[in-house]
């Protein structure tokens, strides 16, 4: 039996994760503000960590992890001209400190492995540009190059992939997507006609972290109704 950390579980796509590594493997997962965790079973094991405040203790991990997810992420859309530095500074000590922490923690762990993977998180915005998403495109581009420099350091023996997603429906984009006028004007943007759901992005980590995408590494996947490629 494998056993996998995820970073940021209780909701969303990292909920969606854990719903299917439970199934045959070992998962420690965090949560912050959500303490709901009912529903998953006794291979899921959860501790409270704020990304924010502390950092993550080894020794509440297994000490050999097949992979780890970083499901940490915000959404915080505004002018450029309105935005603050302390805005982009928090969104990029939560983004990507968070995850650089993680992974420096956990590393050991996973050098363990025989073969371990990392999966982190962008967003379609990255690379398609967007009015108002200067602060999480600047903080998931900085995801984007450390999975490419980090799958380079760290091969052969850890794989390292990110999901870049366009809006899904999670409590994260609850403000995006709160009125059926929404879903639908956010859904016709798609070339698919419709919004992205946790599973359709937790299948695709779930993917990564298993050995089926053994041959896989410092791939950035667009998991986004087609928005970053099809007019």
């Amino acid at each position: 039996m494998k056993s996998f950390a995820v970073i940021g579980g209780s909701t969303g796509i990292g909920k969606g994760l854990i719903e299917l590594l439970q199934v045959s493997n070992i998962v420690v997962a965090t949560y912050n503000n959500t303490s709901d965790n009912s529903g998953f079973n006794s291979n899921v094991r959860f501790i409270h960590h704020n990304v924010l405040e502390s950092n993550l203790n080894p020794q509440d991990f297994p000490t050999q992890l097949d992979g780890l997810a970083y499901c940490v992420g915000a959404i915080n859309l505004k002018p450029f001209a309105r935005a603050t530095e302390q805005d982009f500074i928090k969104d990029y000590q939560l983004q990507v400190l968070g995850a650089i922490k993680a992974i420096q923690t956990l590393l050991p762990n996973l050098k363990a492995a025989p073969n371990a993977s990392i999966v982190l998180f962008s967003t379609v915005a990255v690379q398609t540009g967007f009015n108002f998403h200067s602060i999480v495109s600047a903080s998931k581009g900085a995801i984007e190059g450390l999975t490419k420099a980090l799958a380079a350091e760290l091969a052969p023996k850890i794989r390292v992939n990110c999901i870049a997603p366009s809006i899904t429906q999670t409590p994260l984009a609850n403000s995006l997507l709160n009125t059926p006028e929404k879903i639908e004007a956010n859904a016709s943007r798609h070339p698919l006609k419709k919004i992205g759901q946790p599973h359709d992005v937790a299948a695709l980590a779930n993917f990564l972290l298993n050995n089926e995408a053994s041959w896989i590494t410092g791939q950035i996947f667009g998991v986004d109704g087609g928005m970053s490629s099809i007019k």
